[in-house]
């Protein structure tokens, strides 16, 4: 009896166009990192004096710099999260309907639709809430204040404009719903057909297979979704800096003419007259907000990256 041994593997040798593709894609990967790097040494650069100026060495300031930029990081964190919880609940459900309830031309068209809204420029938010939304909801705030005024959100005296941090979140949480919307539908789309399926065989009806086999499927892809949405509110500028009132206070009213403002909106605004050591806060503020927002992709990379899929149905 004989026995023959196969010869050892010997280096895969690889064509000009995979040699190509893969230095290509690396060079695109270090690319991004390179960028990254290079903003964030800019900006700790040039923020460095910004950090420790005082109202004596920058005429924006009344005080030191942390008196400026707490304002302004409350206002930016806030209207984000009060946009976070109007657009999660509403771009779930328009997920939902579109992935398991709606006819399939029906749902195509409507997916066309919200991702066609995703592309629609900031400005055009801004306008619309300014001139459309403000006034349509300014007597909804004065009613809820006169009838709920006890509430500590519905305090206060109540803006004549609709000008409110509120209805810069209205707008915020109107431009985010698309791109949460799209996700989910995407991630809701992919549940395995088999647990559905099994669901459905056991009994239940169409809502209680969407709460057994749907929802946590999907669970970790709507947190990442959600803080996605949440880093584009977080860096919005020109629809915020179109609707918002700025006092630059801390406040949690909603209805007041006297809002925090938010980083980005204030950089906008305050940028083009900003000379000496004020360009040095303006971008220490803008460091702020990089750090908050790089925080939020960071932590929405890691619940994606921690998502366990389902075993035995493809």
């Amino acid at each position: 009896m004989t026995t023959t041994t196969a010869p050892a593997p010997g280096k895969v040798k690889q064509r000009p166009g995979d040699r190509w593709f893969s230095g290509t894609a690396l060079g695109a990967g270090v690319m991004i990192l390179v960028t990254l790097a290079a903003v964030a040494i800019f900006l700790l650069i040039q923020s460095v004096p910004g950090l420790t100026a005082t109202s004596a060495t920058a005429s924006i300031l009344s005080g030191n710099f942390w008196e400026y930029v707490w304002p302004l990081a409350f206002g930016t964190v806030w209207a984000s999260f009060l946009a976070l919880l109007m657009a999660v609940p509403l771009a779930v459900s328009v997920a939902l309907f579109i992935s398991h309830y709606a006819p399939r031309r029906l749902a195509q068209g409507l997916g066309y639709i919200v991702d066609l809204l995703a592309a629609v420029p900031s400005v055009v938010f801004g306008l619309w809430g300014i001139l459309v939304l403000a006034p349509a909801v300014q007597p909804i705030y004065a009613w809820l204040n006169a009838n709920m005024g006890w509430f500590p959100l519905f305090s206060g005296t109540v803006s004549s404009t609709g000008r409110t941090i509120f209805t810069a979140a209205i707008v915020l949480a109107v431009m985010v719903v698309p791109i949460i919307t799209a996700i989910c539908r995407e991630i809701f789309l992919q549940t395995p057909v088999l647990h559905e399926e099994a669901a459905l065989a056991l009994g239940a009806t169409r809502w209680e297979m969407i709460k057994m086999a749907v929802f946590p499927f999907g669970r970790s892809g709507i947190v990442s979704a959600s803080m996605l949405g949440l880093g584009r509110a977080l860096g919005e500028t020109m629809a915020v800096a179109m609707v918002l009132s700025v006092a630059n206070m801390v406040t949690f009213q909603l209805f007041t003419a006297e809002n925090p403002g938010t980083i980005p909106a204030n950089i906008a605004l305050t940028f083009p007259e900003a000379y000496g050591v004020n360009i040095n806060v303006l971008i220490a503020t803008g460091l702020i907000l990089f750090i908050v927002t790089f925080a939020v992709n960071a932590i929405a990379r890691w619940i994606v990256s921690r998502r366990k899929e389902f075993s035995g149905a493809n």
